[in-house]
């Protein structure tokens, strides 16, 4: 790919964010105006804006990635993705938007008149927040290193910078202009690649993308393998190696590996000759892709299970993404809310399209990366395999200039959300001024951790954050709006319970711990008895504490569900203060 071009392409994006930013700047005249836009955002332009700042890294790069490397099973990401909003609309957009509420934690303070509630939902919101921000910055710093040769951490770097201050300039109203500028660009970044990939493709007679066999490389290929990891063959493979291989040193040598697992030490340099099988990537504890293989793998006999752990995941932790709840308060009322929703699914839907087509590809282009760790990279580097010359460093930058734009929409969103939780729960005012502080606190951390965390495809890191989104806030948003004898000792058990066991074990899991088999895939996807878990909890300790039933939840429920016309307007939310 030609580095001038795709450094262009991201120096536009970043100037044309900067550029939007400022309009909404020029317009943001309120504190309304900075938080929530005035509540005057119609549902064309606030679907829009919903739809960039959701279609993350993961969906731009990292669903293109796990087509490659694990085939159609890997197509429930989108699935479950899109399907979320659905969810959303029936039970959550429109009661969500009555309640007045800026903020998960507002609407829990709200529903259960508890702090303590308050505070324990604020601390998920921020470290939902938190988990979903890692991937978009460290899928910053993969698409800077691809398209200049930077070091890992200047993409993120730059997307934190930018993010921090359009956020901190003009608040929710700059935000909303740029995530819907963002939408259409991503959208068209992968549309118009993708008509001449195909295009070419099919001139090519390459052979259709079967995920039933094994992967063939078209060329002599040269792989360089950064981790050390196992391969699987099931056939003999002659390949030339220079490193190690079964612990036994080689030296450009030409190998005949058995069929079998072997294992490959990081920084050996593998060649195969063209028409050869490239070797499966096999799970294992120290494996830092290991952790997610079950899905596909089926290392372990659990596939079923853990393809139900990700719907579930993805299907139900939509509606808990604090980036995504803090924008239906933007919507005028609640019929609003739900048109918003509606456009937001066909939009989305539209999106979603796209990203396996350049997996299908990438498993005949591009197989190679499976092996080596960066599948997420199979969308940048499809135009110059498939196409190359002009035509190809001028598509390349296109979709470089698509991939910065889902970072930094998506961050834009997160980092909204986190510093305005930061603001009103853990900084000492609430004003404007303290919220512009709080920015920078929202991008550091995940900033620095991102420094020393382990690199993870950006796909699966973002199931990590809608795995305890779906434990712990749907349960609470669910029966908050639907079940009148919540309680707060009952919400206080089920987001700790719920929430908290589904953080342990994905982390538990992404550290290595999890022992193989059904232990590894209950820990690796537990959504499935983690939310249940969470509404559980939530139901029987309620059950067990009737007389903490708040006074105020008939009149509050009346509010959730009766047209504005009948209950008059929502008054604003105790956070908007004068400047």
């Amino acid at each position: 790919m030609n580095q001038t071009y795709a450094v262009a392409a991201v120096t536009a994006v970043v100037l044309a964010t900067v550029l939007i930013g400022a309009l909404g700047l020029r317009i943001s005249r309120t504190t309304s105006d900075f938080y929530v836009a005035s509540r005057t955002v119609r549902p064309g332009l606030n679907a829009a804006a919903i739809s960039g700042e959701y279609l993350s890294a993961a969906s731009f790069l990292g669903i293109a990635g796990l087509v490659l490397v694990q085939g159609p099973a890997m197509l429930w990401y989108p699935v479950g993705y899109t399907a979320g909003y659905l969810v959303l609309l029936v039970l959550v957009a429109a009661p969500l938007r009555r309640s007045g509420a800026y903020t998960l934690s507002d609407f829990a303070e709200a529903r259960l008149e508890s702090p303590q509630v308050r505070r324990l939902a604020s601390l998920f919101v921020v470290g939902i927040g938190w988990l979903y921000l890692l991937p978009q910055l460290q899928g910053a710093g993969l698409t800077l290193e691809i398209l200049t040769g930077a070091p890992d951490w200047v993409g993120g770097l730059l997307v934190a910078l930018v993010v921090t201050g359009t956020v901190a300039a003009g608040g929710m109203r700059s935000i909303t202009f740029v995530q819907a500028f963002q939408y259409w660009l991503k959208l068209t970044a992968l549309l118009v690649p993708v008509l001449f990939l195909l295009a070419a493709w099919y001139g090519d007679g390459a052979p259709r993308a079967r995920f039933d066999a094994p992967a063939v490389l078209r060329g002599h290929t040269v792989v360089k393998v950064a981790d050390t990891v196992r391969i699987g063959l099931d056939a003999p493979l002659t390949l030339t190696v220079t490193g190690s291989v079964d612990s036994v040193p080689y030296e450009k040598r030409t190998v005949t590996l058995a069929p079998g697992t072997h294992h490959v030490l990081g920084g050996t340099t593998l060649a195969f000759a063209p028409g050869a099988a490239l070797p499966e990537r096999v799970a294992s504890g120290t494996d830092p892709l290991g952790w997610s293989q079950p899905l596909a793998g089926g290392r372990d006999g659990h596939q079923l299970y853990a393809t139900y752990g990700l719907i579930l995941a993805t299907f139900l932790g939509t509606m808990g993404l604090p980036h995504v709840a803090v924008r239906f308060y933007t919507s005028p009322n609640g019929r609003a809310a739900r048109r918003t929703t509606l456009v937001v699914l066909g939009l989305v839907g539209a999106f979603y399209l796209l990203p396996p087509l350049y997996g299908a590809l990438g498993r005949i282009y591009a197989p190679e990366l499976a092996l080596t760790g960066s599948a997420d990279a199979a969308v940048l580097v499809l135009p110059d395999r498939i196409l190359g010359g002009l035509l190809g460093d001028l598509l390349g930058a296109l979709l470089a200039g698509g991939a910065f734009a889902a970072f930094l929409s998506t961050a834009s969103g997160l980092t909204m959300s986190v510093a305005g939780v930061l603001t009103q729960d853990v900084l000492p005012s609430r004003g404007v001024r303290h919220f512009r502080l709080a920015t920078l606190l929202a991008t550091a951390v995940p900033l620095a951790v991102g420094v020393f965390a382990s690199k993870v495809p950006v796909a699966d890191a973002v199931g990590l954050a809608f795995a305890v989104s779906a434990s712990s806030f749907c349960p609470l948003l669910v029966l908050g709006i639907w079940w009148r004898r919540l309680t707060p000792p009952g919400a206080t058990a089920g987001l700790l319970l719920g929430g908290g066991s589904a953080l342990a074990a994905v982390m538990a899991t992404r550290a290595g711990l999890a022992p193989e088999g059904w232990p590894h895939t209950l820990m690796a996807w537990p959504a499935v008895w983690s939310v249940p878990l969470g509404f559980l909890t939530m139901v029987l300790v309620s059950l067990a504490t009737p007389r903490r039933v708040p006074s105020g939840t008939p009149a509050l429920l009346a509010r959730l569900h009766l047209p504005e016309e009948i209950i008059g307007t929502v008054p604003g939310p105790a956070h908007e203060v004068r400047r």
